[in-house]
C-alpha cells in the first residue's frame, strides 16, 4: 500500500507542478495582450517591459521567492541552454525560473514520500525522480511542438509560394502566415515578423527561428531563402519543390511509425507491466512483496530490476526510432 501511496503522491506533485506552469502562462498571456495593444509588435521592447512587469505580475509570496532565486541564478548562469529550451517550448519562463521550480518540485516529492514511507532512501529517490520527470516533461513537450511545426511546414511553404506569385513580398507573405496559421508555426513566424519590424535583418530572424524550432526541414528552407537573396532565382518555385520534398518525408515518417507501432507498444508494455503487476499483488497479498522493501537483498534486487527495465525501455525506443 505504501508503494501505491508513493505513486499517488508523485502524481499529485506533478499536478501541482503543472498548475504552476498554467498560472505563469496565464499571467504572461495577459501581459503580452496588453503590451501588444499599446505598443504594437515590438519584440525587444515587449521583452524589456515583460521582465520589468514580471515581478509585479507574480502574486503570492511563493512565486516571488521563486523569481528572486531565479534572478540570482540567472546572473551567474554561464550557459543559456535552459533559456533556449524555454523558447523552444514557448513557455513564459526564464531557464533559471524553471530550474528553481524543478528543485522545489523534487523537494516536495521527497518530503511527501518520506512522510508516507518513513524511508529516507525512497524519499531521496522520489525527489530525484521528480526532477527527472520535470526535465523529461519539458523535452517531450518540445519534441511534440517541433513535430507539430514540421507537420505544418509544407502548408506554410505552399502559402508563401502562392503569395509570392500573387505579388506579395516575402515579409508580406510571412505576415499572412502569422495571421492565418495556428500555433506553433503561426507564433514562430510572428516572432520573425516582430524581429524584422524592430530592426533585425531577415537573415538573423530566420536563423533565430531555426534555433528555436530545431527542424532539419526548416533549416533547408532557411538555406534556400538565404541563397536566393544573394544570387536571385524563382523563390516560389524553390519553395514548391521543398514543400513537396517535406510532405513526402512526412508521409514516409508516418509509414515508419505505422510499421514500428508494435515495437513501440512493446516498450510501453515493458515499462508499465511490472508496475501494474506489483500494484495488483500488493492489493491481493500485501505481505507477498514485503521482502523487496524490508530486506537488503530485496531492495538491491528491486533497484536492479528497475534499472534494467529502464534500460530495456530505452533500447527498444532507440531501435524503433528510425531517422528519415
Amino acid at each position: 500500500m505504501r508503494f501505491l501511496l508513493a505513486i499517488l503522491v508523485t502524481i499529485l506533485c506533478l499536478a501541482f507542478f503543472l498548475l504552476l506552469l498554467r498560472i505563469k502562462a496565464r499571467e504572461h498571456k495577459n501581459i503580452v495582450n496588453r503590451m501588444e495593444y499599446f505598443s504594437g509588435s515590438a519584440v525587444k521592447l515587449r521583452q524589456q517591459q515583460l521582465r520589468k512587469k514580471r515581478s509585479a505580475a507574480m502574486k503570492g509570496k511563493f512565486r516571488d521567492v521563486v523569481h528572486r532565486i531565479a534572478m540570482k541564478l540567472q546572473s551567474i548562469q554561464k550557459e543559456k541552454r535552459m533559456d533556449m529550451k524555454m523558447q523552444q517550448a514557448d513557455w513564459p519562463l526564464l531557464g533559471s525560473e524553471y530550474e528553481v521550480m524543478l528543485v522545489i518540485f523534487g523537494v516536495l516529492c521527497g518530503i511527501i514520500t518520506l512522510a508516507a514511507t518513513l524511508k529516507p532512501w525512497i524519499a531521496l529517490a522520489a525527489g530525484i525522480a521528480g526532477v527527472i520527470v520535470g526535465l523529461m516533461f519539458l523535452d517531450i513537450y518540445i519534441k511534440r511542438r517541433q513535430k507539430a511545426f514540421t507537420n505544418q511546414l509544407g502548408d506554410m511553404l505552399t502559402m508563401v509560394a502562392n503569395a509570392l506569385r500573387a505579388g506579395f513580398s516575402f515579409m508580406q507573405a510571412f505576415e499572412l502566415i502569422a495571421r492565418e496559421m495556428d500555433a506553433p508555426i503561426g507564433r514562430e513566424v510572428q516572432k520573425v515578423v516582430n524581429e524584422v519590424n524592430v530592426g533585425a535583418t531577415l537573415d538573423t530572424a530566420l536563423e533565430n527561428m531555426q534555433k528555436r524550432v530545431k527542424s532539419p526541414d526548416f533549416e533547408l528552407v532557411v538555406t534556400a531563402v538565404l541563397i536566393q537573396r544573394q544570387v536571385g532565382g524563382n523563390l516560389a518555385q524553390i519553395l514548391d519543390t521543398i514543400s513537396e520534398t517535406i510532405q513526402e518525408r512526412i508521409r514516409m515518417r508516418r509509414e515508419v511509425m505505422a510499421l514500428t507501432a508494435q515495437g513501440r507498444l512493446s516498450g510501453i508494455v515493458l515499462g508499465v507491466l511490472p508496475i501494474a503487476l506489483a500494484g495488483i499483488l500488493m492489493l491481493i497479498n500485501p505481505n507477498y512483496l514485503k521482502p523487496l522493501f524490508e530486506e537488503t537483498a530485496g531492495q538491491i534486487a528491486m533497484i536492479g530490476a528497475i534499472v534494467f527495465e529502464v534500460i530495456g525501455f530505452f533500447v527498444i525506443r532507440k531501435i524503433v526510432d528510425i531517422k528519415i
